[in-house]
């Protein structure tokens, strides 16, 4: 999950404020106890919530918007995003009780907003779903690039592929830091642009004798869209289980997203088919209990009992923490005779990462040339070797740290350690 702050003449900028999914946590002597939702501790910010002046979602990703409607009563600060995430967040927050309280700025591509002391761009990027960001935060004295999650697209089905022109450009005024996903850090070359799913989602479909189930995120309007276009060609027609899933579409249809050729049929048709006219999208790619995946691999699915001989395709990658969660459910599908393929088992890809590998980080810094870089959003194996690419490369100077620690950016690169007490705190939903 994420949630950064910026600090500069006495205020502090906030960008992104996720969640993670089931965690232990443990208070002091305590036993550990597993929640199914949990966010980051936001207790220093609330403490001094006079000095907030402002929060940034970068994107729509659960792990950088799921805590809002959590944690906004804690922060009362206004909200600056751009129109699809806004759209997502608008959603969420309908569910609470004190939507009409929340201000949410709107800002287009290449758009500018002055946040107290902090001037900010947003930056378009590549990443695994609609209107991702990056952002250029300025002050008097330092610039800044918070990249958020990205990666170099060259064919992201949706959406134009990232500006690589308008990102050197910003050099020429120097970056004095960059911070960034370092997810994929540790995987060397390029990773797999999401237009060259469709070919491996089709293969894998036209084997099939039976139904095919997918499970993806649901917020891969791109990867929804391809599963669209690999029903019609090889003949099924597609639905989707799942209540995320049905917002998302319905979110992707209002922003013209959804080509209008693309049909999807009512969940409750799906049963009446024969099996080898049947694709669904269905939420629970990471094993969650209660979502549509789970319920298919119990046999207690309202609308849809699988049968063996279909197939079951899970394109996406396993979150670090998800393998034992994932396995139950292969588990189970495989011991009813229903066959599981995974992205490892294709040779063609099923699932594109939405993070940078190797080569796309030290294309980034040759277009930037940041003089410090920060690696953020990983375990400390991915910080270790994103900060060692960036000086492979010739960035000058690298601070690697982790939750709680102060990294001074100007005038004097530094880094404090444990400046800030944080943790993570469960959340009741």
């Amino acid at each position: 999950m994420n949630m950064n702050l910026y600090g500069h003449a006495g205020q502090w900028l906030m960008i992104d404020c996720g969640v993670s999914f089931d965690e232990q946590l443990q208070a002091d002597d305590e036993l550990a106890v597993r929640h199914e939702v949990v966010a980051a501790d936001p207790r220093f910010m609330v403490d001094n919530r006079d000095l907030l002046a402002g929060l940034i979602i970068t994107h729509a990703h659960e792990d950088h918007i799921g805590a809002v409607e959590d944690l906004w009563p804690r922060l009362r600060c206004p909200i600056y995003t751009t129109p699809y995430t806004a759209a997502v967040l608008r959603r969420k927050l309908a569910y609470t009780d004190f939507a009409d309280q929340v201000t949410i700025i709107e800002v287009n591509d290449r758009g500018q907003q002055t946040i107290g002391p902090f001037r900010v761009t947003w930056l378009r990027l590549t990443h695994s779903l609609p209107d991702p960001y990056g952002l250029l935060i300025e002050t008097p004295v330092a610039r800044v690039v918070h990249t958020g999650d990205w990666k170099i697209d060259r064919d992201p089905v949706l959406g134009a592929p990232i500006d690589g022109a308008a990102l050197q450009r910003l050099a020429e005024q120097p970056i004095d830091a960059l911070i960034g996903d370092s997810t994929n850090a540790l995987k060397p070359g390029w990773s797999v642009s999401e237009g060259e799913c469709f070919a491996g989602l089709l293969a894998q479909t036209q084997q099939a004798k039976g139904r095919v189930v997918v499970g993806c995120f649901s917020s891969n309007i791109a990867r929804l869209v391809t599963l669209a276009k690999v029903a019609a060609r090889s003949g099924r027609r597609l639905a989707v289980f799942g209540r995320s899933l049905e917002r998302h579409v319905a979110t992707a249809r209002a922003f013209g997203l959804w080509p209008d050729e693309l049909e999807l049929i009512h969940y409750g048709h799906v049963g009446y088919l024969p099996p080898a006219e049947v694709m669904v999208v269905a939420t629970g790619c990471q094993g969650e209990p209660r979502a549509a995946l789970s319920r298919l691999a119990n046999d207690r699915h309202p609308m849809l009992a699988l049968d063996k001989g279909d197939t079951v395709l899970l394109s996406a990658m396993v979150i670090p923490g998800n393998e034992a969660h994932v396995q139950a459910l292969v588990q189970k599908f495989t011991a009813r005779g229903i066959a599981v393929v995974q992205k490892e088992d294709t040779e063609l890809p099923i699932h594109a990462s939405g993070h940078p590998n190797e080569e796309e980080l030290k294309q980034m810094y040759r277009w930037l040339q940041p003089q410090l870089v920060i690696p953020t959003h990983g375990e400390p194996e991915h910080l270790v070797r994103h900060a060692d690419i960036a000086r492979e490369v010739g960035v000058r100077r690298t601070l690697t740290g982790q939750n709680g620690d102060l990294f001074r950016i100007a005038p004097v690169p530094s880094l404090r350690r444990k400046a800030v007490r944080t943790g993570r705190i469960p959340l009741a939903r």
